[in-house]
C-alpha cells in the first residue's frame, strides 16, 4: 500500500482552507492537484531552458527540443507504446479525439457505413462520431447498459457488422467509473476490420494502461486527470494508421516541404502537432507520469480500489436514503462514486458540501444520454485518487449525514439553480 500521508506533502494545495476548513478534494475526475515536483519542472523549464522547438540552431532552441522529445519517450514508455512517434501531444482528450473523427473518419467513412459507441460514452468520444455520421451519411449505434452500469456485451455481435468502420468507448466511465472491457470489445470490432478508438480520459491516470494488451487502434488521454498541467493531452496511434492518417490541423510544423503544386508530410508525430506546441505543459505531463510511475499505478489502483469499498460500506448506513449508481464491485471501476440524495436536488448536495469544505461535481458530467438511460436529471459525484485518505471519507460521510438531516434547511437555502453546469 501507498504511503499517502507522505504523497499529501508533495501536494501545497492540500493545506488550502475553505473557510476555517482544510479542503476535501474530491473531484479528481474533473482535474487532479498537481506535485510540486510538476510545479518546479515547468518552472525550471521557463527559467532556463525555455525557446520554440524545432526551429532553431541556437541552444536554447536545441535544449527545449531535446526536453520536449524525452516528454513524448517518457509517455510512451508509460502506456508500453511501441515507439514513441506514436505519442502525439494534443491539448486534451477531446483535441485527440476529434484529430481521430476528422483525420481518419473524415476520409475512411462512407454513406451506409455504420459507428458503434456506447451508451456511457462521455460527450468527447460521442459527438465527433455523429457529426461524422453527419456529413458522410453513417449510421451511430449504441451499444447499451445493464442496470448496475455494465455494458450488454451480448450486443456485441448484433451491433458490431461488416458495416462497421470504427468502434468508439471509454476504457472506464466518468460517471460510474465502470472498467469495461477493453479487450473483448477490440477483439470483436477487429473481426470484421473494423477501428478501435479508446477513451482513455478516466483510466490512464488510475489503472496500469499497456497499449499492446489493449489492442486498440487509437487511445486519447489527458493531462490535467493525471497530476499534469491542463492544455496537453496525448494521442496514441498505431505507427501504420498514423503514417496513413490525414492531419486534422495544419501549419507550422507539421510538413517537410510545401510547394504550389504539393505537400510533403513532417515525420511522425510532428505532422499532428500543428503551430508552436504546449511545450511547457509537456514537460508537466512527463514530470507528471515519472510521479505517477514512481509510486506505481498498481499500488495507486489498490489504494481507490479499498477507498471506494469503505464509502460503500459507509453508504448502507443510508439504505433507502442515498442512492448510488453503477457497479456494486469495488474491483470492476474506478474510484468514482455516483450518487443522489433522496429529496435534494444533486446541485443543492455539492453546495452544501462545500460548505463543508468538500469539493464534488453535480450535473450530467457531459454524459448527458447516460443519465437519461438510467432516468436521472444528475449525479453528485465524488472521485478519489493516490492523495485522498479514509480519514477524508468519514468526514464526507458525516458531512452527508448533517446535510439529510438539514435538508429542508439545506433546500430553502441552497436552491438547485445555484449550478448550472452540464
Amino acid at each position: 500500500m501507498i504511503n499517502v500521508e507522505e504523497i499529501r506533502k508533495d501536494f501545497p494545495f492540500l493545506e488550502r482552507k475553505i473557510g476555517d476548513r482544510t479542503i476535501v478534494y474530491f473531484d479528481n475526475a474533473a482535474s487532479t492537484q498537481k506535485p510540486i515536483q510538476v510545479i518546479r519542472a515547468m518552472e525550471e523549464f521557463m527559467k532556463n531552458h525555455y525557446a520554440n522547438v524545432h526551429r532553431g540552431l541556437h541552444t536554447l532552441s536545441q535544449e527545449a527540443s531535446k526536453l520536449y522529445e524525452e516528454a513524448h519517450e517518457v509517455v510512451a514508455k508509460f502506456i508500453n507504446a511501441y515507439s514513441w512517434r506514436e505519442v502525439v501531444f494534443v491539448s486534451n482528450t477531446t483535441e485527440a479525439l476529434n484529430t481521430i473523427a476528422y483525420g481518419w473518419g473524415l476520409w475512411n467513412i462512407s454513406e451506409g457505413d455504420e459507428i458503434v459507441v456506447t451508451i456511457m460514452d462521455h460527450h468527447s468520444n460521442m459527438l465527433p462520431w455523429r457529426l461524422i455520421a453527419q456529413l458522410k451519411k453513417a449510421r451511430v449505434k449504441y451499444i447499451d447498459i445493464t442496470n448496475n452500469g455494465y455494458l450488454k456485451y451480448e450486443q456485441l455481435d448484433e451491433l458490431i457488422t461488416e458495416k462497421t468502420k470504427i468502434v468508439a468507448f471509454p476504457i472506464a466511465s466518468n460517471v460510474l467509473g465502470t472498467i469495461n472491457d477493453a479487450k473483448r470489445i477490440a477483439k470483436r470490432a477487429h473481426e470484421v476490420g473494423a477501428i478501435v478508438v479508446a477513451d482513455g480520459a478516466q483510466s490512464v491516470p488510475h489503472i496500469t494502461t499497456n497499449v499492446r494488451e489493449l489492442d486498440v487502434d487509437f487511445l486519447a488521454f489527458s493531462g490535467h486527470k493525471m497530476l499534469g498541467p491542463t492544455g496537453i493531452g496525448v494521442l496514441w496511434g498505431r505507427e501504420d494508421i498514423l503514417e496513413e492518417m490525414k492531419p486534422f490541423k495544419v501549419g507550422g510544423d507539421t510538413i517537410k516541404e510545401v510547394t504550389l503544386d504539393s505537400i510533403v508530410w513532417h515525420d511522425l508525430p510532428w505532422r499532428f502537432e500543428a503551430g508552436t506546441p504546449n511545450i511547457i505543459e509537456g514537460i508537466g505531463l512527463a514530470e507528471a507520469v515519472k510521479y505517477l510511475s514512481k509510486i506505481g499505478m498498481e499500488n495507486i489502483r489498490k489504494h481507490e480500489e479499498e477507498l471506494v469499498k469503505y464509502t460503500l460500506k459507509r453508504f448502507q448506513e443510508f439504505e433507502g436514503i442515498i442512492e448510488y449508481y453503477g457497479p456494486r464491485n469495488p474491483a470492476d471501476k474506478t474510484g468514482v462514486i455516483a450518487f443522489n440524495i433522496k429529496g435534494l436536488n444533486h446541485h443543492t448536495v455539492g453546495a452544501a458540501l462545500d460548505l463543508f469544505g468538500i469539493a464534488v461535481r453535480t450535473g450530467m458530467h457531459c454524459a448527458h444520454p447516460l443519465h437519461y438511460r438510467l432516468g436521472l436529471k444528475g449525479t453528485v459525484r465524488a472521485s478519489y485518487y493516490l492523495y485522498n485518505t479514509f480519514e477524508e471519507v468519514d468526514y464526507f460521510i458525516e458531512s452527508l449525514e448533517k446535510i439529510i438531516l438539514l435538508k429542508d434547511k439545506f433546500s430553502q437555502q441552497i436552491p438547485s439553480h445555484v449550478c448550472t453546469g452540464t
